[in-house]
């Protein structure tokens, strides 16, 4: 028997009981869908992380003081003074691999402007830092060489700060404001960022003199921590190596001494983002795959009851000239068609859903088209599998025995 005649034969059969064959489909359509949905939800937050990082600077390699035990006591972070401008002055001069390298210094409080006053952080930093945080001045200008050197009380401040503080809709630039009782005049608005993937306002900051918040805010000498850029992506693990080689020689530490410092890179913090997205969507896709597997075993129940009710069918097409193969065919072309046609219905459910995500949440998504073929091969596999054994059971059965069935 023809291939043509086995697929109609398939076809008729399936559409003699089409409540039946679509509750059989339902387990797939929904497998699919799901499996479609959950890995463009997690390959949409791999990449709305990985361009956020991109945003921040790719290329960026941050360094704070180390843990440090000091007559038993472990130090934390915080408590260490182990930075200090010699080292920033030394990463300048000596490291080869770094595009430009920036002190911060730190410190939380109150900024007010006349009536209005808002709850945030001030940080003193280098001219390199706009550059390396791949931050732009929207309006004005940003503080310069000069300024650093006379720890001039200027600032650069964010649009949120900007809105919260210039409610009459003024243009900050000129206008002073006051930061924990010390007046700052502001010479710039930054261009915004908007949050960033941890759901952080990068649009609430305010940037100083790095020697201003020393010297006037804070009153140290040391430095809390150094962000510098490589000069290239690919630069990172050189530069992160030159860096940690001069710091060591500047702290005067033995080969045996740990580091008093940590140097971590944007790559870093990439692929270990990138790699817990990875695993959250091959859970998520496993969860969603269990409806496959549901399915399938749907498709083989239903076909199982199909042979037994058809018994006495197949044995009369066999005892006029059918051949086993032709049978086991048949019921495999059924399973097959259940599960094409409803991860056909899968996909586009699964596509639709996607984009309904994106628009109603809010949610990045991402439909890799590997996922969507993936899906598909993993259905029409599934309805061979779970089809084999009642098409096989139908393919053995012996026509006397199957004619006499009621």
């Amino acid at each position: 028997m023809n291939g043509t005649n086995l697929f109609k034969i398939a076809l008729k059969a399936l559409n003699n009981n089409k409540f039946r064959t679509f509750l059989t489909m339902l387990g797939i359509i929904i497998g699919v869908a799901s499996v479609i949905t959950m890995l463009a939800i997690g390959q949409g937050s791999k990449k709305s992380i990985q361009s956020q990082i991109s945003e921040m600077g790719s290329n960026m390699i941050m360094i704070m003081p180390g843990n440090m035990e000091r007559g038993g006591v472990r130090q934390g972070a915080s408590d260490m003074q182990t930075l200090k401008l010699e080292d920033y002055k030394s990463l300048v001069n000596e490291c080869k691999y770094l595009a430009g390298v920036s002190p911060v210094v730190s410190s939380s409080g109150q900024f007010i402007y006349g009536a209005n006053n808002y709850p945030s952080s001030i940080s003193g930093v280098g001219e390199d830092y706009l550059k390396i945080r791949q931050l732009t001045v929207e309006s004005g200008e940003t503080f310069t060489l000069h300024d650093i050197q006379a720890s001039a009380k200027v600032c650069v401040i964010g649009k949120t700060i900007a809105d919260n503080l210039f409610t009459g809709g003024e243009d900050p630039v000129g206008k002073v404001i006051r930061f924990n009782k010390i007046p700052f005049k502001v010479i710039g608005v930054l261009k915004s960022k908007g949050y960033n993937s941890m759901g952080q306002d990068q649009d609430a900051v305010v940037l100083s003199p790095y020697t201003t918040i020393q010297k006037r805010v804070l009153a140290i000498t040391h430095i809390q921590g150094l962000f510098c850029s490589a000069l290239t992506e690919d630069m990172t693990d050189k530069a992160t190596e030159e860096i940690t080689s001069i710091l060591r020689h500047n702290h005067k530490l033995k080969d045996a001494d740990e580091d008093d410092f940590d140097v971590r890179s944007q790559k870093e913090l990439s692929t270990m983002l990138s790699s817990t997205t990875d695993l959250m969507t091959i859970l998520l896709a496993c969860i969603a795959g269990i409806s496959l597997v549901v399915g399938g075993i749907g498709i083989m129940n239903i076909m199982y009851v199909s042979v037994t009710e058809r018994t006495r069918e197949i044995g009369l097409r066999m005892s006029v000239g059918a051949r086993g193969i032709d049978i086991l065919s048949q019921f495999l072309i059924e399973a097959v068609l259940i599960s094409i046609t409803g991860g056909i219905i899968g996909v586009i459910i699964g596509v639709g859903t996607s984009y309904g995500v994106k628009f109603l949440a809010s949610w990045p998504i991402f439909i890799q088209p590997w996922s969507v073929f993936l899906s598909f091969g993993v259905c029409t596999i599934t309805g061979i599998f779970f089809g084999w054994y009642p098409a096989k059971k139908a393919a053995d059965l012996d026509p006397i025995e199957a004619i006499r069935y009621e």
